[in-house]
């Protein structure tokens, strides 16, 4: 997705990822308890947008670097961490501004859905992890793209768009349909091993009123999947 377009609604997003199920009682949880104990460990925030992974990352005793596409988003991102921490005007998916072993980890969520491509972008963050550092990544689930869009090929790599609501404010994202064998092979190919796949439920402490009655009987829905890999 082009930096533009972000930055054309970039605190309507911000506003929606703060409270929202899928971002603060999903996917953000999710990510977090992947991390596990990140005391002390150099993170580098993929696609940081207004930085509300990095602030908890932050708050755990992580060292966080940020970057993003969107100037917008970085605004907002410093405006919630403050000057003290290490935000760039960079784009996944080409040459990344840091040295190589710079980081134990580096975290990305909901970004890889937007490129064609991963396999120059998960090399670059290869380069830039030290020796065995891990990548946690999320990315929307692989059967959203069949489901949403009946009649659509799951094993043909697809660019497509859905039109959303964000705080209000109507968007329309673009992403890239990859299906699970293409992301699997793309990160073999790349240098890591994959040590966690996973579909996890929503948190238990999300307000009931912010969660479907489709939904209050069932511990997991499929909206993204996580990866955990790990750099060889």
């Amino acid at each position: 997705m082009a930096a533009s377009n972000y930055d054309s609604f970039a605190k309507e997003y911000a506003m929606e990822n703060e409270s929202s199920l899928l971002n603060a009682y999903y996917e953000r949880p999710a990510m977090l308890e992947l991390a596990a104990d990140v005391a002390g460990r150099e993170i580098l925030d993929i696609g940081c947008g207004a930085g509300p992974l990095a602030g908890e990352l932050i708050s755990r005793g992580a060292l966080v670097t940020g970057f993003d596409a969107s100037v917008e988003m970085l605004e907002l991102a410093r405006e919630r961490l403050g000057g003290s921490v290490d935000l760039r005007v960079a784009r996944l998916g080409e040459p990344l501004p840091y040295e190589e072993d710079s980081f134990d980890d580096a975290v990305s969520s909901l970004v890889f859905h937007y490129l064609p491509d991963w396999s120059f972008a998960l090399e670059e963050v290869r380069r830039v992890l030290k020796p065995k550092g891990r990548l946690i990544l999320s990315v929307n689930h692989p059967i959203l793209y069949p489901w949403n869009h009946k009649g659509s090929d799951y094993f043909r790599v697809t660019e497509y768009c859905d039109e959303v609501t964000l705080n209000g404010h109507a968007a329309e994202l673009t992403y890239w349909h990859h299906p699970l064998h293409v992301m699997v092979s793309s990160m073999i190919d790349a240098g890591y091993s994959i040590e966690r796949i996973w579909e996890p439920p929503y948190s238990k402490d999300a307000p009931q009123e912010i969660v479907p009655d489709s939904l209050r009987e069932r511990e997991a829905f499929l909206s993204f999947i996580f990866f955990v890999l790990r750099a060889n």
